[in-house]
């Protein structure tokens, strides 16, 4: 039995009931409708990660989500980004003195 087949072969089909336990809390669910003032909350937690990423000069980074809802989608998560980009900005400040920037 060659490489390719042993991948490809499977000895019984996937079914429901075969599939682990946290399976089906992995899966997606059918989100809610956002309300306009979810919104309106969700878009100014992007203006302070605007504001806190154009203060402290990043060019970009990475997250990831730890939950059901994805991180950019939670107004929460986007202020803890925010905030980290902040005291992150003023620790970098404090450390490198007035000749910073």
């Amino acid at each position: 039995m060659g490489l390719r087949s042993w991948f490809a072969h499977r000895r019984t089909p996937v079914t429901a009931a075969s599939r682990p336990a946290f399976a089906a809390a992995i899966e997606p669910k059918e989100q809610e409708p956002v309300t306009p003032e979810q919104m309106a909350d969700l878009k100014a937690a992007w203006d302070e990660l605007a504001e806190a990423a154009k203060e402290s000069a990043v060019t970009g980074f990475h997250a990831c989500s730890r939950g059901r809802k994805p991180w950019q989608e939670d107004p929460a998560a986007v202020r803890s980004l925010a905030a980290l980009l902040r005291r992150v900005n003023a620790e970098d400040a404090a450390t490198e003195g007035p000749t910073a920037k």
